[in-house]
């Protein structure tokens, strides 16, 4: 029988792990063109200063939230912020989570039931794949962004279904019909939720305007990616917002996100609101990305977001690319299989508004040159 450092070993070696990819280059001095950190507020000292004074006009403020929010861990001050982001995303109600993982896990697990049906886009995060695991509905995944694909899996749904999509697809960066999308899961009286992780920041609020907002059932905004904190929130009706702090395991039993946090979430909102110009640089630096990479080689997925993907369709070739975008000072990671499919093994690229066009520049002659050279 096999022991448990064996089976480690073997799980290790399939994965084809470099350490080095792990580390946080970004610290010895590459160009960022790796984090989620879009707008550059997890870096701003102006937020920072914002966030010190938002946390300063406290009087007697704890180090930690002390417990669950069923405890001790809730307050007047948590669920005030909870309903200033609510009202910025035109939501009835919302509920802060300690992550986007938790938010995703205890919406998933939690609300669909035996009988029920979920339905996921194939390109869905592992944290909304694996609170659908948790439940007892039946799951189905559809082709990417394939409405024909999603309509036959919507005539096999049985009980209340529930149909997932990202508003940005965190891997290839795209943005699915979300339009056609919700016509038709409203066709067959199902429920759309949408993790808007990716799309903060980038537009604004979020991809769900107004117009869309009576068409969803629920929202995931994670703080942690343009709104450079950290936590998540699901947004949704007050009635949703009561059943998730009853039956959510992820948020019934972990100790809440500590006073400062919330704060900083709230402070971020603000910022966000007066950060018209870094918003417009970001769109400009995206712009002149995807004008600039000139090879046929290799295929760039089709994207508008801050998320640039080129598919090098193997593990030593991503790592081989990513290896001499960092030896030329380029914080450039490679995502390998079996996070992503065999074959679609690529380097993902993130821009921020920080980036300069010398540094865009430097990057995308860099990925020409060698991607052509192969």
């Amino acid at each position: 029988m096999a022991s448990p450092q064996e089976f480690i070993n073997k799980k290790l070696q399939q994965r084809q792990l470099d350490g080095n990819y792990r580390t946080l280059k970004a610290e010895n001095g590459l160009i960022d063109f790796c984090s989620n950190d879009y707008l550059g507020f997890a870096r701003s000292p102006a937020l920072r200063k914002l966030i010190d004074e938002e946390i300063n006009s406290f009087t007697n403020t704890k180090n930690g939230a002390t417990g669950s929010r069923l405890l001790s861990g809730n307050s007047m001050y948590t669920e005030e912020t909870e309903q200033y982001i609510a009202s910025l995303h035109g939501s009835e109600s919302a509920l802060i989570f300690n992550s986007g993982y938790d938010a995703n896990l205890g919406l998933f697990s939690s609300l669909p039931q035996r009988g029920d049906t979920i339905i996921l886009d194939e390109l869905a995060h592992a944290s909304i794949i694996d609170g659908a695991r948790m439940s007892f509905a039946n799951r189905y995944t559809f082709k990417h962004n394939d409405l024909t694909s999603l309509e036959d899996k919507l005539k096999l749904a049985k009980g209340i279904c529930y149909v997932a999509i990202e508003s940005v697809y965190s891997m290839d960066g795209d943005t699915p019909p979300i339009t056609e999308i919700a016509r038709l899961v409203e066709k067959y009286d199902a429920n759309l939720i949408v993790d808007e992780a990716h799309a903060v920041g980038l537009y604004g609020f979020g991809l769900i305007d107004k117009d869309l907002r009576d068409k969803v059932f629920a929202r995931v905004v994670t703080f942690g990616k343009a709104l450079g904190c950290h936590g998540a929130v699901v947004l949704g009706s007050n009635l949703l917002r009561q059943y998730l702090i009853n039956f959510a395991r992820s948020f019934i039993y972990t100790t809440a996100l500590p006073p400062h946090e919330i704060a900083s979430v709230k402070t971020a909102y603000q910022y966000l609101q007066q950060s018209g110009d870094e918003i417009e640089k970001l769109k400009s630096n995206i712009q002149l990305f995807k004008q600039s990479v000139i090879n046929n080689r290799y295929r760039l997925i089709n994207s508008e977001s801050a998320i640039q993907c080129i598919l090098l369709n193997s593990n030593e070739q991503a790592k081989a690319v990513a290896a001499k975008l960092q030896n030329t000072g380029l914080d450039v990671r490679p995502i390998l299989s079996p996070t992503v499919p065999t074959g679609s093994e690529r380097i993902r690229i993130c821009l921020h508004s920080s980036n300069t066009e010398q540094e865009i520049t430097l990057l995308t002659d860099t990925i020409n040159r060698f991607t052509d050279a192969g």
